[in-house]
């Protein structure tokens, strides 16, 4: 945990002031957090006197659909901020939440506090980001992804210079930062275990997130001591069926020497030395009591396990050593998770899935881990997209025909994708989007299991396991009289959303994933700037859309790049990002396109040396226009 000795008020000042006017870097004796945050404070250009004008506070509706995108956060937070208030109580003090962006969420204070609490914005919906109000334990833990203690006069602006704050950042089971807990006060009133206070409240959250998120998943506790089981010291890890590491709370990566990159790349023998189901027996016989666990490393913890899946209900439980097809494409996200969770429990049960979600989500991809997960894995997927079949031929598409059966027909037929499934899956990509003529034939074919070919009266048993996709409403095509209402409730066995990308909390990993993917030799990254604008943007083609702006960047990338940068990325999707860039730092000069074309030149020239004719040509521009851009 951070601690600093503070400096006195004038000197702090005194050094600050210098860094401002004359750009000397503060003194060995400044705190080395607060001087890089002071430097990233006047790099977006904040004045530490005069007046503050701070374009993103959010107020009313907006703030409102702030609050309900944050909303497992709040509910998970506001016992544990309740209860640290009880603690503070009487302190000249309050509690402070804020989202991962550093807007206020949630706030509990002491009456005689709040007042002058108001006067700086300690309020819901100010956003407290270092680039908007300067150095403050928000904004720094934001900034520095640590715990921070800012007091008096190391806050950047002098109007913060009454406070004394202590905050510490809040993780998902998969790492990602969800928010930031602080305690802010009068700094005359500074306690040293402020700091460490707020750290265990923070964690106590971390694990009440980590616990609901991973409820449909095999729950691990750990700790040194049986004792330690159920404390805010334990270790909570989080497993797949099929044994891989799915979540963790910061305390178990600790104890087990891991991090969370390690998500979904380590398995339970990979960990341990007991086997699984050796673990869930004692667990039985031992009525919940924790069991000895032995580390691969040789340590020695005592763990309880819970899980809400059938996997508890048997002892002989098989941990694959192979990751399956859905495991593949998981990326630590929870919608995608529960979707996923479900489509396992039902694949091998005849009921009928009905995917929806926007166009480029992965629906199809969905579909085949699915299949491949099924006990039908071995036999056909046949997938047929109803939206691109033109109408006069998917009627022979889907139900086949006999030699014959209509002008320019193949002289031997053709079978048909419904006979094609037959023992697989059959996939119905835009489903929506079939005729209704077609719509009242395939009711008839999942009735009856059986097919007749064009030109024939002969029908044909089939069996397959049946998907459908759709990025439609079906209800409301229901009610415009655009699709049948018994043909929905027969495809419609269990319905499964699909996330859009920009709802979506593994984008990190999905990148990451994706980049492996194109360039598996190559230990690809992005760069900041674009990775940050990249996470703001809405990105209206989903996955399809990342997965073509990553394989272009890859191609653009010279043989000893391993950083995608503006150069790499497509014109207009550059201007789009950095639209989003200007968004989240509105205080901080605009970085238009002509800046990022110089910038994009100077790294083509760099690269080639100098030699004007090399950089226009990985530029893909002619000479004369790069000579122009120059000039």
């Amino acid at each position: 945990m951070r601690t600093h000795a503070i400096l006195p008020t004038p000197q702090l000042r005194q050094a600050r002031l210098q860094l401002v006017e004359r750009g000397i870097t503060p003194t060995a004796q400044i705190d080395a957090l607060v001087s890089r945050s002071w430097h990233r404070s006047l790099a977006a250009g904040l004045s530490p006197i005069g007046r503050l004008n701070c374009l993103d506070n959010l107020a009313g509706s907006s703030l409102q659909r702030a609050r309900t995108l944050n909303h497992d956060l709040i509910s998970h937070s506001e016992p544990v901020m309740e209860y640290l208030f009880e603690q503070v109580r009487q302190s000249h003090s309050m509690v402070i939440l804020a989202d991962a962006q550093g807007v206020l969420m949630h706030t509990l204070g002491d009456l005689d506090f709040l007042n002058k609490a108001d006067r700086v914005a300690l309020r819901c919906g100010a956003s407290w980001a270092e680039n908007q109000r300067g150095t403050n334990a928000i904004g720094t833990a934001l900034a520095e992804a640590n715990e921070v203690e800012i007091n008096g006069a190391e806050h950047y602006l002098d109007r913060n210079g009454f406070l004394t704050c202590a905050a510490a950042p809040i993780l998902s089971a998969q790492g990602k930062l969800m928010g930031i807990l602080d305690i802010s006060g009068d700094h005359r009133s500074r306690h040293p275990h402020t700091l460490g206070l707020v750290s265990t409240a923070a964690r106590m959250i971390e694990n009440s997130l980590v616990l609901s998120s991973c409820r449909q998943q095999i729950l691990v506790q750990l700790h040194a001591k049986a004792e330690g089981i159920g404390t805010v010291a334990q270790g909570v890890l989080a497993f797949s069926e099929d044994g891989w590491l799915v979540g963790a709370n910061r305390k178990a990566l600790d104890l087990l020497g891991l991090r969370h990159a390690d998500m979904h790349t380590v398995s339970w023998p990979q960990l341990f030395d007991e086997a699984f189901e050796r673990l869930l027996s004692a667990q039985q016989r031992n009525k919940g009591r924790p069991s000895q666990l032995h580390t691969v490393q040789g340590a020695i913890l005592y763990a309880q396990l819970h899980s809400q899946s059938q996997a508890q209900q048997s002892v002989t439980i098989t941990l694959a050593p192979t990751r399956d097809a859905l495991s593949q494409l998981d990326s630590g996200d929870p919608l995608w998770q529960q979707a996923a969770d479900k489509a396992r429990r039902v694949m091998d049960k005849n009921i009928p899935l009905l995917i929806t979600g926007e166009s480029g989500v992965g629906k199809e991809l969905f579909a085949q881990a699915v299949h491949q997960c099924s006990a039908r894995k071995d036999k056909p997927f046949i997938a047929v997209n109803c939206a691109a079949v033109p109408e006069h031929l998917i009627e022979a598409e889907l139900f086949g025909y006999v030699g014959g059966a209509f002008t320019g027909a193949a002289k031997n037929g053709m079978p048909g994708k419904l006979r094609e499934a037959h023992g697989g899956t059959l996939f119905l990509d835009e489903i929506g989007d079939m005729p209704l003529s077609l719509q009242t034939r395939l009711l008839r074919v999942l009735q009856e299991r059986t097919v007749t070919p064009l030109g024939s009266s002969a029908a044909i048993a089939v069996d397959f396991a049946l998907m459908g996709a759709t990025h439609q409403n079906l209800r409301q095509a229901i009610e415009q009289g655009r699709f049948r209402s018994d043909l929905y409730y027969r495809i419609n066995g269990l319905s499964l959303h699909l996330p859009a990308l920009r709802e979506r909390t593994d984008l990190q990993t999905l990148t990451q994933t994706i980049l492996h993917k194109f360039a598996p030799d190559a230990d690809l990254s992005l760069h900041p700037e674009v990775s940050t604008a990249m996470a703001a943007f809405d990105w209206p083609g989903n996955l399809r859309q990342l997965s073509h702006v990553l394989r272009t960047a890859v191609a653009l990338l010279d043989p000893h790049e391993t950083q995608i940068n503006w150069v790499h990325l497509p014109a207009d999707l550059a201007e789009d990002l950095q639209r989003c860039a200007q968004i989240l730092t509105p205080q901080a000069p605009a970085q238009n396109l002509h800046a990022l074309s110089l910038k994009a030149i100077e790294h083509a020239l760099e690269n080639a040396r100098g030699n004007v004719s090399a950089a226009a040509r990985q530029l893909g521009i002619s000479r004369q226009t790069l000579y122009r851009k120059l000039q």
